[in-house]
């Protein structure tokens, strides 16, 4: 059986594992889930399904290194958001080039309006966990 990148094709070119950007939207979409919970067991149970234990954060914020420091900033920042109940919501498709990642989210109110924008990039374990998360808030400035 030959491999091309991270998918298995068969003598017929026929894939056998879906593209890697599918794959990857389930760990994003549960720490997603993890920002939304109020519940802190059911935080600590989505993010232990998504991150590897020794995960990387890196955010305008600060950065942490392990499933705590991130569950310490879901629960510092997304859940006690001073204006009220927020919640983070993937803007767009996953896009991920073998073991790194990128998408597009929305903070936002619980009336809907976008509280702020940005874009995460993360990568992924050959298990499939991710281990590292760089946040990018708000857009980018035009040049010039």
């Amino acid at each position: 059986m030959m491999t091309t990148g991270d998918q298995r094709l068969t003598g017929e070119g026929t894939a056998t594992r879906p593209p890697t950007d599918q794959v990857h939207a389930g760990a994003i979409d549960a720490f997603i889930a993890a920002a939304n919970t109020g519940d802190p067991a059911r935080r600590a149970r989505l993010l232990s399904l998504a991150l590897a234990p020794d995960v990387s954060f890196h955010g305008p914020l600060g950065r942490g290194v392990g499933r705590g420091a991130v569950e310490d900033f879901i629960t510092e920042v997304v859940q006690s958001y001073p204006a009220g109940r927020c919640r983070m919501v993937r803007t767009t498709v996953v896009d991920a080039p073998h073991e790194w990642a990128r998408f597009g989210w929305r903070f936002e109110s619980a009336d809907g309006t976008a509280v702020l924008r940005g874009t995460d990039m993360v990568h992924f374990t050959a298990a499939g966990d991710i281990d590292e998360i760089v946040v990018f808030a708000g857009p980018l400035q035009q040049e010039g």
